[in-house]
């Protein structure tokens, strides 16, 4: 399966403060991007003026959509849009093109799609204006994927096409003409003995090992490791058996992450990754992810190269954490919260605060915090004096928390378990949260 990813990581992925994965690059069945607390990354819903309404109504009707489907599709954009969605970044081509200009476009398009499906590649090269060029892997989405709101047409429409057929959806980024194209074959390498497994249940944690080269989709992208630039297929393949060779073998897997890996997110600091069947990250990372065994290590392709991919066990709650809280299930399937990030010198979103910070004075100081706000004082004030987290400290602003918001995960855990007006505590990657449920 390879994937199509680079529209949504270009305008909308929120890249974490600290050393930003190339997991975070991707959205919902694509992959995704969790949103760094108070991050601000939004994409504007819509033109400046009335765009032309051409979507592909009779398919968007239709009442039987497939599960997940893998498609191309080639984007069209016009020159509205570079003040609401693009600021500055939209292709030349777009930049002088009418939205009646781009309708036609879009419709000369499909026209030439429904004659010949097999020209969706060349189209996408030629006439696409993705973010970041024009790549000619597919996209699986499905039901779990998590997009924007205003991206949920694309996800319609991909899930009520018929395979080789096309249809137009217009999102913030333009028109959409969307092929559902048949699924690449698996990679021999692959991991094909655990990918035939089925999905197993709740929160599986792994790290990763990420080799790329020079030909696969996110090589020719921004902010690709120089080794992969240079790397051919067939060393890549030789990389990533050794690399797997090493790890069944038994030898550290952190180790082998700071050798070998090419994610930046994780190579250094070995983190980690919850992987959940709805968890916004890239789709064939999740599927191997949610096979294995703990303990266990398998390889898959991405458009980000090779995973070598090893489950391992939750780390035990961290004493500061609100355990009874965590315990308990659900209370609502939306809340609105206010939260106080605090970090320390080893997690910390580089707060210069955090990083003078022993964790024997963070402990300290979350106590004394949580202490604070359970005597009744105002947590929008506390943000302001001591919150770490640039989008919400000086402005006291909420979020609003549902099952699938693109947020950390132990932050929705704990947020959905609060009653109104309760206080607890988790931590995430980006230091401790104390977190306040305030509607």
């Amino acid at each position: 399966m390879r994937i199509h990813q680079f529209a949504f990581a270009v305008l909308l992925a929120a890249s974490c403060q600290q050393g930003k994965s190339k997991l975070d690059d991707v959205k919902g069945g694509s992959g995704h991007s969790v949103k760094p607390m108070g991050s601000g990354a939004a994409v504007a819903a819509g033109s400046a003026a009335p765009a032309q309404d051409i979507n592909s109504k009779e398919i968007l009707s239709r009442t039987t959509p497939v599960d997940e489907a893998d498609v191309e599709w080639v984007l069209i954009a016009w020159k509205d849009l570079d003040a609401t969605t693009y600021h500055g970044q939209i292709d030349k081509r777009a930049a002088t093109r009418s939205n009646a200009d781009a309708a036609q476009l879009a419709l000369d398009t499909l026209a030439k799609l429904k004659a010949d499906p097999t020209q969706i590649n060349a189209l996408v090269k030629t006439v696409s204006e993705q973010p970041g060029g024009g790549d000619t892997d597919p996209i699986t989405l499905n039901k779990a994927t998590t997009l924007p709101p205003e991206f949920k047409p694309l996800v319609d429409l991909a899930l009520r096409l018929q395979p080789n057929e096309a249809g137009i959806v217009r999102t913030p980024l333009g028109y959409h003409v969307v092929e559902r194209v048949p699924p690449a074959p698996p990679d021999p390498l692959e991991s094909a003995d655990i990918m035939a497994r089925p999905a197993q249940p709740g929160t599986i944690m792994v790290q990763h090992v990420l080799i790329g080269w020079k030909d696969v989709s996110a090589a020719k992208h921004a902010n690709v490791d120089p080794r992969a630039t240079t790397r051919s297929k067939a060393d890549a393949d030789k990389l990533a058996t050794e690399i797997l060779t090493k790890a069944r073998a038994g030898d550290d897997f952190k180790g082998l992450m700071k050798q070998y890996s090419e994610d930046p997110g994780s190579k250094d600091t070995g983190r980690p990754y919850e992987v959940t069947a709805d968890a916004p990250l890239v789709e064939p990372f999740k599927k191997l992810s949610l096979r294995l065994k703990e303990g266990e290590v398998g390889l898959v392709r991405s458009p980000f190269g090779w995973h070598v991919i090893k489950r391992i066990p939750p780390p035990p709650p961290d004493p500061l954490e609100s355990a009874d809280v965590l315990a308990r299930q659900p209370v609502t399937q939306k809340a609105k919260v206010k939260h106080i990030l605090l970090g320390w010198a080893e997690v910390n979103s580089k707060d210069p605060r955090a990083l003078k910070r022993s964790r024997a004075d963070l402990d300290k100081l979350v106590k004394d915090t949580v202490a604070k706000l359970k005597a009744g004082a105002k947590i929008e004030d506390l943000m302001k004096q001591l919150s770490e987290d640039p989008g919400s400290a000086k402005t006291g602003e909420s979020y609003d928390v549902t099952p699938d918001a693109q947020l950390v995960e132990p932050f929705k855990n704990l947020s959905l378990r609060l009653n109104v007006g309760e206080v607890g505590v988790v931590k995430t990657e980006f230091g401790f949260h104390i977190i306040k449920r305030v509607e």
